[in-house]
């Protein structure tokens, strides 16, 4: 059926271009779009035998922020995030989350202010999250709305973001960081890199047994700045401990540092994210969650009413402020959001108890 679509467009497409159609029929933006999806998604071979056309595999495929996902909304992109696929656009909430000790109460008011929507952000589908980190505070900012510490999903953070954040804005990024992944991290044995003192100002390593590095050298991986530190296959050849520092028959331990100022940032936030406390705190986070259920519950934010990227993110803002007047009203007259579900079940055990 694809095959027979594709050969009746194509023969749409050869006649609209045809040198006696009117000059006005290929200029027609259903035209051109038609032509862009099937310049996306088919290939055809014209010869003596006759066309033949074929749908494009996978890898021939164009990227996926530039392939059309429907005729009708040209902005609309596909989707994959934890293997759930869907066509159209991602929103991006930020909220406040202040704790209730440091919010001023207002007199006549039912206790602290309610958490608020402070920011919307919309990009099609294609967008990856760490991508919206920088924006989102750029937009905050031009509001006056940035926090002094951002609670975020691990997917907007890296090591660079953290650093550049709160270089440029002035915020403490609180998020969880991908872990050490090497072998010896991974198995939970053996000397992982922080089992190794970094010298930087000498630009040298020293390992668990006390013996240096010989080679310091800035390096390029998978396009990102690193610094390459190895040790002399001399040295780690008779080391008794070798087979739990390298899985080199022959060469000696190397290690993959990120630049200093990155590296640094990056342990502290691993070291941070082990301890209790620091769980507690980021558990403030989860607060975000229960917004985005409302918003699919009350607003059917899941759902795009409308078509194009900017109409669809007005859509998004008009919710967001339903739902803090939502909030804002039962702050103002006494009744709270947060109430706890009773059960059928817990219902009937209190009937019959009384």
């Amino acid at each position: 059926m694809a095959l027979v679509y594709g050969r009746d467009g194509f023969a749409l497409l050869e006649a609209v271009h045809a040198p006696d159609a009117p000059a006005w029929l290929r200029e027609l933006p259903a035209m051109q779009i038609l032509r862009t999806i099937w310049v996306q998604n088919y290939h055809r071979t014209v010869s003596e035998a006759g066309a033949e056309v074929k749908r494009r595999e996978s890898k021939d495929l164009a990227p996926g922020r530039l392939r059309l996902a429907s005729p009708y909304d040209t902005d609309a992109r596909y989707g994959l995030k934890q293997r759930s696929w869907w066509t159209g656009y991602k929103i991006h909430i930020s909220e406040s989350c202040d704790d209730a000790d440091d919010q001023a109460l207002i007199p006549g008011a039912d206790g602290p202010p309610p958490r608020l929507i402070t920011g919307i952000a919309t990009t099609d589908a294609t967008v990856t999250d760490a991508e919206m980190t920088e924006p989102v505070h750029h937009m905050l900012a031009a509001r006056d709305l940035l926090p002094a510490e951002h609670f975020l999903d691990s997917g907007y953070a890296s090591a660079e973001l953290i650093v550049g954040i709160k270089k440029n804005f002035g915020v403490t990024l609180v998020t969880p960081v991908l872990m050490n992944s090497s072998p010896q991290a991974r198995a939970g044995a053996g000397f992982d890199r922080t089992a190794f003192t970094i010298d930087w100002d000498k630009r040298q390593a020293t390992c668990p047994r006390g013996d240096t590095s010989t080679w310091w050298s800035p390096a390029t991986l998978h396009g990102t700045k690193a610094i390459v530190i190895k040790f002399d296959k001399e040295t780690c050849r008779p080391c008794p401990v070798r087979d739990q520092c390298t899985s080199s028959k022959t060469g000696g331990r190397t290690l993959s540092l990120q630049p200093r100022e990155v590296q640094e940032v990056l342990d502290h936030a691993r070291l941070q994210q082990g301890d209790e406390q620091w769980r507690a705190k980021y558990a403030t986070r989860a607060g975000v969650e229960g917004t985005i259920h409302q918003a699919v519950a009350v607003t059917g934010m899941r759902r795009a009413r409308y078509l194009g990227l900017q109409k669809t993110h007005l859509e998004h803002v008009f919710s967001a402020v339903a739902l803090n007047l939502i909030r804002l009203d039962a702050w103002w007259n006494g009744h709270p959001l947060d109430r706890t579900r009773v059960s059928h079940l817990a219902r009937l055990d209190l009937s019959l108890a009384a």
